[in-house]
């Protein structure tokens, strides 16, 4: 139930908001807007021409290009979509460009209100040694440690000594972990702060660094505040997101199942503080670092001049729309209630769904949307960016939605959003769903006895659902059932598998790419009869009675009178299969119909882990090579993989040096052949 922070509902000054991002956090603002009656302008760049944020805005302005640089990152573009559009204001929504301070400027110029704080605000909190020592003047706590402009590898190693290893090494600049080194033995210090260095340069165009003292057991706890343009400043309470990969988030909650009331004053109150000490306006969020072993003790780390991701799991525990509060603060309105009048109800909790392969060591996926159902149900909300022919790739950050479950209690809270996970099915790309139900069902995360290292320590444990024979059996009733939709009246013509004076089954080979195999796996799925009453088996398996119905995207098999329902999708030269579970996905290339004695059973297929480049490859056309024999190698996100041949035979290579290719793109093909001991061994 939305709980009202400024009072009695009044008017805004702005009749049309653009928002200047993309997928999600776009489709969540222009829900807003909408029920606040403001006409919404969306951006787009070429890949996202029809994508649903484009498609739920009133109005949609084209930037550019695919590239993040010609089109969401183009400050010129913005705000001069801005203007073409009527737009009274500006959402930047997060990432892109929420938190420069140059397109704050430029609006400002332009005369548009931007949806977040000021310039100065921005570049303060921008900087990370100006930000710690602007709050630590107000009295924030900060993590013991040097930080100030110019700091030279000598003054750092000479610190260190004072400020007590562990030490963490951290770049002025940027974020994401990028230039962060942890250092334990002060011999190890001269060789991190060169690489720091090196690093930040490369991602952020600035290579200062400062020292920090390295807190014990880490717990990421942020703090929501938001600020009136008449000095009022609220917190709304924590979240806890200390269930992080590489130091990006996919776990977060409110409150945090650490902090008791008293210390939750005290955090609040500092993150009140922060938001006074650079006159802030807005939304925002200020991060602090608290060790499990000390609870009462909290340091700040940075601040957020921004809407976050994980704003979803506040809004469900206070009752307050904060995208709605931005729009109002922008507009000038006052905040109407004290700090005693906030107040967290229940729990809340949200996971990420990224565009992921936790079973290869979360390399990005990628592909089209064949199908998709999110959950639905009390006490379970969906921010998503998606819709069925959705294509993702590689341009822009691979979070596709977030789903957020609430409830009176935060055993309750994970229970429903394990289930809602288990009902998020989005056929056509890879994700990550199956890994956080993994971690929501960990002892530990049930405890509440978390810090950042913990996803780390658990994922080496993760071992995703394996595809059952039932889902290929799945697949191959999908693709016969096609058949006798086209196929004629003419009872000769119908895949019955039926011959005067015997019975030959229809056989389809299907192969899977699929991490849960560890590679390749390949099935010969054989049917005979028809959908109302036929036999199925896998080589080499027991056959089972089979009817077969498909409704739509449902497809409903009774397998020796089970009746079981899975979710089917084709794509070009691919089928999906999801079972009610949600724990398991195929993906499948129907192969070849399978005859008795087929010659090429074994052939195997090479595809593409992720979306990327062929830097080389190894074995030539024609090749005669050995199963494990490099074959292509390809490169992505600044790593080589080395493809290899999964059986022995010759080589089909389907592609050269140069070749810029998709999530499971077919690289090459080895035709499966016993190789004579003059084989060709790529050099």
């Amino acid at each position: 139930m939305t709980r009202p922070a400024f009072g009695k509902a009044q008017p805004v000054a702005f009749d049309t908001i653009l928002v200047a991002n993309r997928g999600e956090i776009a489709v969540r603002v222009i829900r807003t807007l909408r029920a606040m009656g403001i006409r919404s302008v969306a951006v787009y760049s070429d890949a996202d021409a029809d994508a649903r944020h484009v498609r739920e805005a009133d109005t949609a302005v084209r930037l550019g290009p695919a590239a993040a640089r010609d089109s969401y990152l183009n400050i010129d573009k913005v705000v001069a979509a801005a203007v073409r559009s009527g737009a009274q204001a500006v959402h930047p929504g997060y990432g892109f460009l929420s938190e420069n301070s140059a397109f704050a400027a430029a609006l400002e110029a332009a005369g548009i209100a931007f949806l977040g704080p000021s310039a100065r605000a921005i570049e303060v909190m921008g900087d990370k040694i100006t930000a710690k020592n602007a709050v630590a003047e107000y009295g924030v706590p900060v993590v013991p440690g040097i930080a100030r402009p110019g700091l030279t590898d000598a003054e750092l190693i000479e610190a260190a000594t004072e400020v007590g290893y562990p030490v963490l090494v951290k770049p002025s600049a940027g974020g994401g972990g990028k230039g962060m080194r942890r250092v334990e033995d002060p011999a190890d210090l001269p060789a991190a702060l060169v690489s720091a260095r090196r690093e930040a340069a490369a991602a952020f165009g600035d290579d200062t660094l400062f020292l920090e003292r390295f807190v014990t057991r880490p717990r990421h706890i942020e703090v929501q505040i938001l600020a009136d343009q008449f000095g009022h400043v609220l917190h709304l309470g924590e979240r806890e997101c200390s269930l992080q990969r590489r130091h990006q988030k996919v776990i977060e909650e409110a409150p945090s199942p650490l902090l008791d009331a008293h210390t939750r004053a005290r955090i609040g109150a500092a993150a009140c503080n922060t938001a006074r000490s650079v006159d802030y306006v807005g939304a925002g969020t200020v991060e602090f670092i608290v060790s499990a072993d000390r609870p009462d003790e909290f340091f700040f780390m940075e601040m957020n001049t921004r809407l976050q991701v994980e704003h979803p799991v506040t809004e469900l525990v206070t009752g307050v729309d904060l995208v709605e509060c931005q729009v109002r603060v922008a507009a000038g309105q006052k905040l109407a209630v004290a700090q005693e009048d906030i107040r967290l109800t229940g729990h809340a909790i949200e996971a990420r769904v990224y565009a992921e392969d936790p079973g290869r060591d979360f390399l990005p996926t990628g592909g089209e949307v064949l199908a998709l159902s999110e959950p639905e149900g009390p006490g379970v909300r969906v921010d998503s960016g998606l819709r069925a022919g959705t294509v993702v790739g590689s341009d822009y950050d691979p979070m596709l939605s977030k789903v957020i479950a609430y409830a009176p209690d935060r055993a309750t809270a994970i229970a429903r959003l394990d289930a809602a996970l288990r009902d998020t099915q989005i056929l056509g790309v890879r994700t990550n769903t199956d890994f956080a139900r993994f971690l929501l069902a960990d002892p530990d995360v049930r405890a509440g006895q978390l810090d950042t290292g913990l996803l780390d320590r658990r994922s080496v444990d993760f071992r995703p659902a394996e595809v059952t024979d039932e889902q290929f059996i799945a697949a191959a009733a999908r693709i016969w059932l096609d058949r006798w939709s086209a196929a004629p009246a003419d009872p000769w013509q119908q895949p019955t598998g039926w011959r005067v004076g015997e019975h030959v089954p229809v056989g389809i080979r299907l192969r899977s790419v699929d991490s849960r195999f560890g590679g390749d796996r390949t099935a010969h799925v054989y049917l005979a009869g028809t959908p109302q009453a036929a036999t199925v088996w896998l080589e080499d398996g027991e056959k089972r009675a089979l009817t077969a119905e498909s409704e739509g995207e449902t497809l409903v098999l009774a397998l020796d009178g089970l009746r079981t329902r899975f979710r089917v999708a084709t794509g070009p030269g691919q089928i999906w299969v999801a079972d009610r579970t949600g724990t398991a996905q195929l993906r499948a290339v129907a192969e070849a119909d399978l005859r008795a004695g087929d010659a090429h059973v074994g052939d195997a297929e090479i595809v593409s882990p992720m979306p990327g480049s062929v830097i080389a490859t190894p074995a030539a056309d024609g090749d005669l090579v050995a199963a494990g024999a490099p074959i292509v190698i390809v490169e992505a996100m600044k790593m080589e993989h080395t493809l290899t041949a999964p059986v022995a035979g010759r080589v089909e290579l389907l592609v050269g040096p140069g070749t810029q290719v998709t999530l499971e793109q077919p690289l090459a093909r080895i035709v499966a052949q016993d190789t004579p001991a003059e084989e060709n061994t790529p050099s």
